[in-house]
């Protein structure tokens, strides 16, 4: 792969983004340079654990980050879409997993 390595903001701060984090520690094409989580707690704690320098408590602020250039969706199923959407509507590049989830009445 040729270019400038991919810069990665982790939409949340649960396991499921520590195993992503995890796995780019491996890999010299692409880092981790930013978290975003509903509280600032959470991505200072994600943060310190992965050493990513940028962290933002809320997911606005996150996809409003221009060191971003793509999003690893990585909140609960639920807040998939919106996330992944918001961060669409931003510009970015996304990934993430479930992001067809749909509001159902009683589910």
């Amino acid at each position: 792969m040729t270019g400038a390595p991919l810069r990665w903001d982790v939409s949340g701060a649960g396991h499921i983004a520590w195993g992503f984090a995890q796995d780019l520690t491996v890999t010299a094409a692409d880092r981790v340079v930013a978290v975003g989580s509903r509280t600032q707690e959470a991505a200072d704690r994600f943060g310190d654990k992965y050493a990513v320098p940028r962290r933002h408590g809320s997911y606005e602020a996150l996809v409003s980050d221009p060191e971003v250039d793509a999003v690893y969706v990585a909140t609960p199923h639920p807040m998939h879409r919106d996330n992944a959407l918001l961060a669409l509507e931003a510009g970015k590049a996304v990934r993430g997993e479930s992001l067809h989830h749909e509001r159902r009445p009683g589910l």
